[in-house]
């Protein structure tokens, strides 16, 4: 009788996720840091929330569908019981849990509420090239200052972080707009009815995702979604808001409005939106927070007005920023284009409301850390590669007591070092692990050494340049193992880590 056979599990990532190896990690650690550190500066607070949400506290953020789950990774509690529980899901970004949270603990939490986040967020999306299931947010957000000082701070906290991970000045640009100038231009085109918010709300949509892909789609290719619709390469028809020639005119003003000076481009708003009070407020706050920003010397090399910025989310209910990084890389088909946004925010005062009743005001950014460490890589900005541990070598496996002196010796003078834990029988395999591990340096003692009181120290990166590059001569000159005291062995490999580093 044939045995069964045995399904074994494929050994595979599920689709849309990744694994993060050790440079990768540290890499990453070592940016959030440097965040954290702006952050800190400015004020606030560090946050971790569970990543797990009820659905009903994500439900705002979930695409405009009618499943509840969709768009998030979601399950049911106790679905097959009598009485079935909550929804559950993992989180969709760190604002919403910080609505929740802010409701929940506002008794114990001063006000305003400065508080930064960091971890990772699932979106059950479909993935594509660089767009991944799972990935890092790094968000700062302030809950409960009404004034747009809180948003001006935001927008310099942001580019402060910008510079502070390696991007230089001059390669990033943080924009900044308000979505009630952008309430106002549409008020006076038509399309919004102060009175009946709900009212043209589908057109307003079209028109918001239109003007988002002004980089894309460029003037005409907006202009066309604005009208009747736009038909791609592919012969896809995108239906479009259904404006008028005249409405269309008004919102594409809007969208070429920014001018070479702050004054002039708020100028530029004020003639747009018109008689709109909810225009004018917003081109207020803008001017308020351009001055702002221009007293702290955040210039228009760093911060700038511009109209053109919508974002995406529908619960922006004033000023909105994004921080775009200026500098061009080539696509997967060797074509010049720029890196693109990295970070996105704004005033959201309704969320907490959700929870509450009670308008709560709240301002704040999230930035993309996955995208920020691409981007730092494709400016040959990253952190570099990860050293390796010192390894010490096991010549002989009954003195491995001795092995592990020398480890923790090193670990308590600040330097990583391990002790090989393989089979010690080939002591060329021991070489190719610790070339294996990025390894600088190995210790080797054996029993010669031992009855010696000495140990060797091999200088594992210039043995590889002499290996490769060195003639005889050289390799004499320059040898890459010394014979030391064993008592001189911390003092020996710090200098010899120090010399590599020089």
């Amino acid at each position: 009788m044939a045995k069964d056979k045995i399904r074994r599990p494929r050994a595979e990532t599920p689709k849309g996720f990744r694994d993060y190896f050790g440079a990768e990690v540290t890499a990453r650690a070592a940016m959030l840091r440097r965040i954290a550190d702006v952050y800190h500066a400015y004020g606030f607070d560090a946050l971790e929330t569970s990543g797990v949400e009820t659905v009903e506290a994500l439900g705002k953020f979930l695409p405009d569908v009618d499943r509840p789950n969709e768009g998030v990774f979601a399950w049911q509690e106790d679905v097959e019981g009598s009485k079935p529980g909550d929804w559950l899901a993992l989180r969709y970004d760190l604002t919403a849990p910080l609505a929740r949270v802010y409701a929940q603990h506002r008794n114990d939490l001063p006000t305003p509420y400065r508080r930064y986040a960091m971890g990772p967020v699932w979106r059950n999306e479909k993935p594509g090239p660089g767009r991944f299931r799972q990935f890092y947010q790094c968000d700062a957000d302030t809950v409960g200052a009404p004034s747009v000082a809180a948003d001006a701070e935001i927008c310099a906290m942001l580019a402060d972080t910008l510079e502070a991970v390696g991007i230089a000045r001059g390669d990033y640009i943080v924009r900044v707009n308000n979505r009630k100038v952008l309430n106002g231009v549409m008020e006076v085109a038509g399309v919004l009815d102060p009175f009946d918010p709900e009212k043209f709300a589908a057109e307003r949509g079209i028109v918001l995702r239109a003007i988002d892909k002004l980089d894309r789609l460029g003037t005409d290719g907006v202009r066309m979604l604005l009208g009747e619709g736009r038909k791609d390469e592919s012969g896809d028809f995108t239906k479009g808001a259904g404006l008028g020639p005249e409405q269309a005119k008004v919102v594409m003003g809007f969208m070429e409005a920014r001018r070479d000076t702050a004054e002039a481009t708020l100028a530029r708003l004020r003639e747009l939106v018109g008689p709109s009070a909810m225009g004018s407020e917003g081109v207020d706050e803008l001017e308020t927070i351009a001055g702002l920003l221009d007293s702290q010397g955040m210039g228009p090399d760093r911060v700038v007005i511009d109209p053109s910025v919508v974002r995406g989310l529908g619960y922006y209910t004033g000023p909105v920023f994004e921080a775009e990084l200026t500098f061009e890389i080539l696509d997967e088909k060797g074509r010049a284009r720029q890196f693109g946004s990295v970070a996105g925010g704004g005033r959201y005062d309704d969320l907490v409301k959700r929870f509450t009743g009670q308008a709560v005001p709240a301002t704040g950014v999230s930035i993309g850390v996955d995208r920020l460490l691409a981007a730092l890589a494709a400016k040959g900005r990253g952190e570099a590669e990860a050293q390796g541990p010192v390894v010490v070598t096991v010549m002989d496996r009954d003195r491995m007591a001795d092995y592990q002196a020398m480890a923790s010796e090193l670990r308590a003078a600040g330097i990583r070092a391990e002790v090989y834990l393989g089979n010690p029988k080939n002591f060329g395999n021991q070489m190719k692990y610790a070339d294996r591990r990025g390894s600088p340096v190995a210790v080797i003692e054996g029993a010669d050494e031992k009855d010696r009181g000495v140990v060797q120290i091999k200088d594992l990166i210039l043995g590889a340049q002499i290996a490769k590059d060195a003639t005889l001569e050289e390799w004499k000159d320059r040898p890459s193992q010394i014979e030391v005291p064993r008592h001189e062995l911390v003092e020996r490999v710090r200098a010899m880590l120090e010399s590599q580093s020089s």
